[in-house]
């Protein structure tokens, strides 16, 4: 009997251990997980080259987004942003999905240094929340972005 109870816990600590690799990686052990953390990194990809045609497909049409100094903005209003910034930094960490059916909520962590598409210098660190949802083409965009400050 403890022969058994020893190797179901090797086993479970292997399972552990490949688990924590994956995410440790960055890979995600879910299909769908991991083609949104490949599209929140095509996002930032984007915006660090102003590439606002790039951004767009990512985006719905009726997209909305919190900055992290309460204003919103929409569709157009992001990529008429994007065009404008220049990053000298824009980075995204920490990223972690949860898949609900045909939504999603992807989290994580930004820093960027540069000047935002409004002429303002910024260096800053943020938290932020984006919610995908799949169309019916079976395209996952995104509905709805929020950032707040962080330390």
């Amino acid at each position: 009997m403890k022969r058994f109870l020893a190797a179901g816990a090797m086993v479970l600590l292997t399972v552990g251990v490949v688990m924590a690799t994956q995410a440790g990686s960055g890979k995600a052990a879910n299909p769908v997980a991991q083609a949104l953390i490949d599209m929140e990194n095509q996002w930032t990809k984007a915006s660090l080259a102003s590439n606002a045609d790039a951004l767009a497909p990512l985006l719905s049409e009726d997209f909305v987004a919190l900055d992290s100094d309460g204003s919103m903005h929409s569709k157009a209003d992001v990529l008429a942003r994007t065009k404008k910034a220049k990053w000298v930094t824009n980075e995204i960490g920490d990223v972690k999905v949860v898949v609900h059916g045909d939504a999603a909520i992807v989290t994580g962590s930004w820093a960027g240094k540069g000047t935002d598409g409004t002429g303002k210098a910024v260096n800053a660190k943020e938290r932020w929340a984006d919610t995908w949802v799949k169309t019916a083409s079976g395209k996952w965009q995104c509905v709805a972005s929020a950032s707040a400050p962080s330390k």
